[in-house]
């Protein structure tokens, strides 16, 4: 165990999450935490992903924290690269450096009900100690090569599109590209630049939909810097439009036939083969997987030197790849857009609570939280982008930033009243989930096509059934009434259900 007084906060994870919620503890008056990262810099999601076309897929003025504005964006979306300087730009201005523990990999978490601490195992060194924890690790911080039949006997390159290796030279290679999903449909337009031949390979199409990346003038940002507010304005006008988004893609209705249209105008346009568009024809409705934002994915798909292979992968062979109908289609390098080991069933690190519960097998059969953010039996444990709070039509940040808030009033109600432990009630919990199942039912996810936000069983562990205002609305207050509350009383604790107070978040 560690020598080290614990730490009031301990923030596991270096990414939008774990610098988010550091700038929030620290506006609040709480600076005695420690972001505890992995790897050698900041960035999580954007620092792992630098393949070829990394950009994000929703504009840079929604795609960051209204507390950390950025007038400076190039254009109206950003690439991987511009996006990791802007986190590394707020651990500058907020002044974070020296609260960062970088090559510090987190093997497991466990609470101790005698102290009323949370240890958290590094490999190789010291344990840390702390009264609460932020788990900001990313429901996508791990990745992994798909279960494919065969792809341990492959004796080609193999490439993951979340740690691409640049010194390949695809020059005069045969490339192969698995997934077609919001990174495959990134990558396939840069590797025909270079790539003697491509081949994609689909599993089922998606909905694309036109993206228009235009940029930014030099009067705008110099508006921008001089008026906050006009930049305020304009991430309301960006929020407001993508939240309209959500009567066509987050529940069936007359508005998803818009969404569905103004897809397959954009299919006809780009595309004019008829064969070749029956096969990027979605047969599901749009919402129930991830829309695709893309203007250049189409057009790449038409090049000489790139094909579409719609036959199902029968398994991976020394030299290639051989589909269902046993032709083996040989490859010099093949790069995986796809195998994200995104914590549906399970948690990214061993977490053990009360009583010794083990919080993946709780979650087996699927992840549950109340409101996504704490579950009970983990006393001051807070979880960004946790189960059912992703979102299907606008940004994650503007979901994950009243998950900031929320959690740090929380955190903010342990010391300012010096509580041994806040933990949620198992009721309201239990409670909470039913509701939100309910809701799932009737939304496009859970319309009958299978994707990565489902469980194999089905279960939506993953999204949230309504409109960005409803999930950030309910975490603009911390209930008390919802928690137990473990007071420090002499050399005793006493337990007891939380009053029916209620503290606003930031």
């Amino acid at each position: 165990m560690s020598v080290r007084e614990p730490l009031t906060v301990a923030i596991i994870g270096g990414g939008f999450a774990g610098i988010g919620s550091a700038i929030r503890l620290k506006q609040s008056g709480i600076e005695d935490f420690a972001i505890i990262e992995r790897g050698e810099r900041v960035g999580g999601t954007w620092r792992d992903n630098t393949y070829p076309g990394a950009a994000c897929d929703i504009p840079s003025r929604l795609y960051s924290y209204s507390f950390a504005p950025n007038p400076d964006w190039s254009h109206t979306y950003s690439a991987s690269a511009e996006i990791l300087g802007y986190i590394d730009s707020m651990v500058e201005e907020f002044g974070l450096a020296s609260s960062i523990r970088f090559g510090h990999n987190v093997n497991g978490v466990r609470w101790d009900e005698e102290v009323g601490l949370w240890h958290i195992d590094v490999d190789g060194k010291d344990s840390i100690s702390a009264r609460a924890v932020v788990m900001a690790s990313g429901p996508l911080a791990n990745v992994s090569l798909p279960a494919i039949d065969g792809i341990e006997t492959y004796e080609g390159h193999k490439i993951h599109s979340a740690r691409w290796d640049h010194d390949y030279d695809f020059r005069g290679k045969r490339v192969a590209v698995v997934g077609t999903g919001a990174s495959g449909v990134q990558i396939v337009p840069e590797l025909v630049k270079q790539a003697e031949h491509v081949k994609v390979f689909q599993r089922t199409p998606g909905w694309a939909l036109p993206r228009t990346n235009l940029r930014t003038r030099s009067i705008t940002k110099e508006i921008y810097r001089r008026y906050p507010k006009v930049q305020a304005l304009a991430r309301q006008a960006w929020f407001w439009g993508h939240e309209s988004v959500a009567l066509g893609a987050v529940w069936e209705s007359p508005a998803t036939s818009v969404v569905e249209t103004v897809g397959k105008i954009h299919l006809r346009l780009q595309v004019k083969d008829p064969w070749l568009r029956r096969q990027l024809t979605p047969q599901f409705r749009a919402g129930c997987k991830r829309l695709l934002m893309t203007s250049e994915y189409y057009p790449a798909l038409q090049k000489d030197n790139c094909t579409l292979v719609t036959w199902p992968i029968a398994r991976i062979a020394p030299k290639g790849i051989r589909t269902v109908e046993g032709v083996e289609h040989q490859f010099d390098c093949i790069v995986f857009a796809t195998g994200f080991d995104v914590s549906k069933t399970g948690t990214p690190v061993p977490i053990v609570g009360r009583d010794g519960r083990v919080l993946a097998q709780q979650w087996k059969t699927g992840a549950r939280a109340y409101k996504s953010i704490t579950v009970s039996g983990y006393p001051n444990m807070y979880f960004t982008f946790g189960p059912n709070s992703g979102p299907g039509h606008s940004s994650a940040l503007v979901y994950m930033e009243a998950q900031l808030d929320y959690l740090v009033e929380a955190i903010k109600t342990v010391v300012d009243r010096d509580l041994i432990a806040l933990d949620v009630r198992k009721d309201v919990e239990d409670a909470y989930n039913v509701d939100i199942q309910k809701r799932l039912a009737k939304t496009t996810w859970n319309s009958g096509c299978s994707s990565w936000y489902l469980t194999e069983s089905g279960f939506n562990a993953t999204m949230f059934p309504g409109f960005a205002t409803q999930y950030t609305n309910q975490l603009k207050t911390l209930k008390l009434s919802d928690y137990t509350l473990t007071e420090r009383t002499g050399s005793n604790a006493v337990v007891r259900a939380g009053e029916s107070e209620v503290v606003t978040a930031i």
